[in-house]
């Protein structure tokens, strides 16, 4: 295959995972206003979308540590970024499938990984760099993100919503819910921003190092926004009903405290799963109201998946990596393959199908009510 052709298809293909990561974690921002009625679906999801794209353009710092941080870009070429973006979009739709909010970043990187060492050896990739960027932040941010949403969710329901009865909080929450996108934009997107500049670098296109383009960050700022818009509900669903039951001011705590972790990682260059840190913010904020039951079997199957997804996406990077390097024909059985498993799961989708007419609108939740019987 002509390089610079192959070039063309890399891209397209991140910008086609691009797309997935937005409607894959919609939820991570919007699932808990949804939840409590302070946002229609629609309207919340083209909020997100809005701020997704504008929070793209805020730092170019993790963009940076995916492009020369966890691979060897000078030992690689684009074929293999290719399979590596495969593995990512084939675990991405699968879980989306399955309603279950695994992180895309740690989809990302392992089918990145596994192509690369599958292709180029295991000395092509960064293992000490990806053990500090990507699996310790892995480990912390959901533990940080739930002990903060815990400690101000007991907080808010101690000092402010006995006082006031939670008055004002849906107002609070489409605040900080609009601050999670905002972070998710800022972080997310440039990961596929590092992923094509990769591809650009390892092509010859650009010199190693290189910060990626303006026309990078606008066409992966707008492949997530359109993403974002269509709605990932199966996985809203699951983060607004299928954790614990949430109220205004509870919603409020854990968007704030998510949005506040992502926020400080995308300025210190982390790669951060906003999945990881959205679950644990909801989950922390389940524990921080004595009233709302934590559902902890369907947190258990979402750490279950966290687990399995870097692999797993590494096992599907590394098979197609090494076909899509072996040639053309091999690129173009992986682009096949690739589109008849997106096809197939978009067709067993229709049978049960997920939509934003899926979500009742709640009516006001108890703390906004009810002030006195909180009180009590």
């Amino acid at each position: 295959m002509d390089p610079s052709l192959l070039v063309v298809v890399v891209i397209c293909t991140a910008l086609v995972f691009d797309f997935t990561n937005g409607f894959h974690d919609t939820a991570n921002a919007m699932a808990t206003s949804i939840a409590t009625g302070a946002l229609r679906p629609r309207v919340a999801v083209a909020i997100s979308a809005v701020l997704n794209l504008a929070g793209a353009f805020l730092s170019v710092e993790v963009a940076k540590t995916i492009s020369s941080g966890l691979v060897d870009e000078t030992r690689i070429g684009p074929a293999i970024v290719f399979g590596g973006l495969i593995g990512a979009i084939v675990w991405n739709l699968f879980t989306w499938y399955v309603g279950l909010p695994s992180s895309s970043s740690h989809a990302l990187f392992g089918g990145l990984i596994g192509a690369t060492w599958v292709s180029a050896g295991a000395d092509s990739v960064h293992f000490a760099k990806i053990v500090d960027k990507v699996l310790v932040p892995a480990a912390a941010s959901p533990i940080i993100a739930g002990v903060a949403a815990a400690a101000v969710t007991f907080l808010v329901y101690r000092f402010l919503v006995r006082k006031r009865g939670g008055r004002g909080f849906r107002v609070g929450q489409i605040v900080s819910a609009s601050l999670v996108s905002l972070a998710h934009g800022t972080n997310d997107a440039q990961k596929t921003m590092g992923v094509i500049t990769l591809t650009l670098v390892a092509a010859g296109s650009l010199p190693a190092g290189s910060a990626p383009p303006v026309w990078v960050i606008i066409s992966a700022a707008s492949a997530l926004a359109l993403g974002t818009y269509l709605g990932g509900w199966r996985i809203t669903h699951t983060l607004g009903k299928g954790l614990t039951d949430i109220e205004g001011p509870q919603g409020f705590s854990a968007q704030t405290s998510s949005a506040v972790v992502i926020l400080l990682s995308s300025h210190l260059g982390f790669p951060l799963s906003t999945t990881h840190v959205c679950s644990g913010g909801i989950v922390g904020s389940g524990v921080g109201r004595r009233e709302a039951p934590v559902r902890w079997r369907m947190a258990g199957r979402m750490v279950i998946a966290w687990l399995f997804t870097l692999p797993a996406a590494a096992i599907v990077g590394a098979a197609a990596g090494k076909i899509a390097s072996l040639g053309e024909a091999g690129t173009i059985s992986v682009g096949v393959a690739g589109i008849l498993f997106a096809a197939g799961i978009y067709l067993l989708s229709r049978r049960k199908p997920v939509t934003a007419h899926s979500f009742q609108v709640p009516e006001p939740s108890t703390a906004d009510t009810e002030p006195d019987r909180l009180a009590a």
